[in-house]
């Protein structure tokens, strides 16, 4: 089943704008949808398209390489091999999972330069770096995201009015209580399938939630194996399945030391980077300085970790459970789950910021006084202001953060923003929305 995605707009402008002089490479971790995405471009977009996957690919193929200095000699042997014909200008040749295969990648800058046909690339996970030592990489190389569906992708999806939610935004009035309630239920479903694309189409079929729940426990059974390629003692895996527990404890940034004992070494941070690498995390990161340009006082030793698919986040949450019931579900989609569950629309949010392309940041500072501290969750720049969000699950009276930042940098404050599952209202020049309408703030 194809679904409609943004990325597919994004090849479109570097067909149009781009193609003759550089290829494009699909980024993103595994089972995000990049493979069916360029095929389904490939077949739309060109006469004639061959797709090579490198995680299953025959000697025969892989044996074309070796005439890579004679490109006519390639191009033929591509064609007898695989049953396509090729038509300059017109063809577009694919190298799926490239990670496998550096030769390909590294062949690239020669088949641009050759000018006959287009070339895609997609890539998942961590090998796309480790598998880069040694060879030359393309500077003929373009990167496209690929994140998980977001929620507009998602309601394009299952049928979801997305249009009236903008609308409802753009107004900038309160919709009344029960629409609200309707609305957060529709983002709740969300939140409990997710955005990958095998969950979401098992949605679509009506598949329950107990169902739902075994694809999402397979995809992350997916990304710990490939976590033990990188390392097979599993840290990478415990790094991972952290991540909740440590945002339930609201802790100001993430703690390796709480996964592993003994001292924080640089192998254990090249474990943390490989995750980071793998697309399948979010890295926020403690901004010491908010100022226009959050990056330029960016701690990279302080920072918090969120999973790119809150879908995927849900299932982990109970990660240690046989299955997820269908019980479980229901009392997320009425909200009536007997935890606090602030940590997972903070989660949600962070995928919404990711998702609009910027980086994650947050920022703490010292309460006078005190052993405790002020912290909003998240910074977007916006011109030379910045805007600041603090994301609760249900109640919105207290805000105290957001109130001394506005204070403390009133010169770079621009919208201050308290994000929760109540309806629209403000308060002075504090902003309070619903968390479906996060996507329009970004």
């Amino acid at each position: 089943m194809y679904f409609k995605r943004k990325a597919y707009n994004k090849l479109l402008e570097w067909k149009e704008n781009y193609a003759d002089s550089y290829a494009v490479l699909l980024e993103g971790a595994r089972r995000v949808g990049k493979s069916t995405i360029v095929k389904h471009f490939a077949e739309n977009e060109y006469r004639s398209y061959i797709m090579i996957d490198f995680s299953n690919v025959r000697d025969n193929i892989i044996s074309c390489f070796d005439d890579i200095a004679d490109l006519p000699m390639f191009f033929l042997r591509l064609q007898a091999e695989t049953g396509v014909t090729l038509y300059e200008h017109e063809s577009v040749i694919i190298f799926d999972e490239i990670q496998l295969f550096p030769k390909a990648r590294q062949a690239i800058k020669h088949l641009v330069a050759d000018g006959r046909y287009h070339y895609i690339e997609t890539g998942s996970l961590i090998s796309i770096k480790k598998n880069t030592r040694g060879i030359l990489i393309p500077s003929e190389e373009m990167k496209i995201q690929v994140y998980p569906m977001d929620y507009e992708e998602f309601c394009e999806a299952t049928g979801v009015n997305y249009g009236l939610i903008r609308q409802i935004y753009e107004s900038g009035k309160p919709i009344g209580q029960e629409t609200n309630r309707k609305l957060m239920r529709d983002l709740r479903i969300y939140m409990a399938v997710g955005g990958m694309p095998q969950a979401v189409e098992a949605y679509k079929k009506g598949y329950n939630f107990s169902r739902i729940d075994q694809i999402k426990r397979q995809i992350i059974d997916l990304y710990e194996q490939d976590f033990k390629k990188i390392d097979a003692s599993g840290r990478i895996s415990a790094l991972y399945h952290s991540i909740p527990a440590q945002l339930s404890k609201g802790k100001r940034k993430f703690r390796i030391s709480s996964v592993f004992s003994g001292k924080k070494s640089d192998k254990t941070d090249e474990l943390l980077y490989d995750l980071i690498d793998s697309k399948t995390v979010l890295a926020c990161y403690n901004c010491t300085k908010p100022e226009a340009s959050l990056s330029e006082s960016k701690d990279l030793d302080s920072y918090k970790l969120y999973l790119a698919d809150t879908g995927l986040f849900v299932t982990l949450m109970f990660i240690d459970r046989p299955s997820v019931e269908n019980e479980i579900y229901a009392k997320l989609l009425s909200d009536k789950l007997p935890v606090n569950l602030g940590y997972l629309y903070e989660n949600l949010v962070a995928q919404i910021i990711a998702a609009s392309g910027r980086e994650l940041y947050y920022h703490t500072w010292e309460k006078p006084g005190s052993t405790h501290y002020y912290e909003v969750d998240f910074l977007t720049s916006e011109k030379s202001k910045i805007n600041v969000f603090e994301v609760k699950s249900s109640g919105t009276g207290k805000h105290e953060s957001l109130n001394e930042f506005s204070r403390k940098y009133s010169g770079v404050t621009g919208h201050t923003y308290l994000i929760s599952q109540k309806d629209v209202s403000h308060e002075a020049a504090l902003l309070k929305k619903p968390v479906y309408m996060m996507p329009f703030l970004v």
